[in-house]
């Protein structure tokens, strides 16, 4: 039985949005070309709203001298998807993964899902997708965001589990473009402190486990952030 692909994973602690995806760019250019490995960068921003492809400018309530004041960016991306916050607390992570021989979109953004609900699985917290929205979601309170780009066969961006995150962030925008549904955190579900080193221990493990990729720990070689 062949070994499984490697997948490196790369803790990257708090980086500011823009430079996560100037680095997720390069990366897919090395992974496209067999020059590095399939890598999961695991990491946290300083508070920021980014609007995906889909995204409607009516969906930032506030003007852009308010966002100054309350020192919160604001990024275009060309993921999928619509408007969403990343901030402290938030355990965001970004394959940058080949899948030219691996499936299409359709089958890895699923297989994201069901790596989220098995990994929020870990902590006994019963996660659950919903037909038609992309995301997950505990009694209907939305945990966990998914917004992917896939260039040349080479997926990037990725997703974000509110951890531990400030929920109040999100009452600035209309996330995901949906109006009628909360926002949730694991602290919320499990009314305690969430250890981020083990949420993210925990993602990686069902990440490896729901791609089929053997996990390996490694440094940030030889881009440098």
């Amino acid at each position: 039985m062949p070994s499984p692909s490697p997948c490196q994973i790369i803790r990257l602690g708090t980086v500011e949005y823009h430079r996560a995806w100037e680095l997720q760019v390069e990366l897919a250019a090395k992974v496209h070309d067999g020059a590095q490995p399939n890598t999961l960068l695991l990491l946290e921003h300083s508070p920021v709203y980014t609007k995906g492809r889909l995204s409607k400018p009516e969906h930032i309530l506030l003007s852009d001298e308010e966002l100054r004041q309350k020192g919160i960016g604001l990024y275009e991306a060309d993921r999928g998807g619509q408007v969403t916050f990343h901030g402290p607390g938030q355990l965001v992570a970004y394959p940058v993964v080949d899948l030219r021989e691996w499936g299409g979109p359709v089958k890895y953004v699923r297989t994201l899902e069901r790596i989220i609900v098995d990994s929020l699985a870990d902590f006994k917290i019963t996660a659950e997708t919903i037909d038609g929205i992309t995301g997950v979601w505990v009694d209907g309170a939305k945990i966990a965001a998914i917004g992917v780009k896939i260039s040349r066969g080479v997926a990037y961006h990725g997703f974000a589990i509110n951890v531990t995150t400030d929920l109040s962030y999100y009452s600035h925008i209309v996330p995901c473009g949906i109006a009628d549904r909360p926002v949730t955190s694991m602290a919320e579900v499990l009314s305690g402190d969430v250890d981020m080193a083990m949420a993210q221990y925990s993602l990686a493990y069902q990440f490896g486990k729901g791609m089929g990729f053997g996990m390996v720990e490694a440094e940030l070689e030889p881009i440098h952030i």
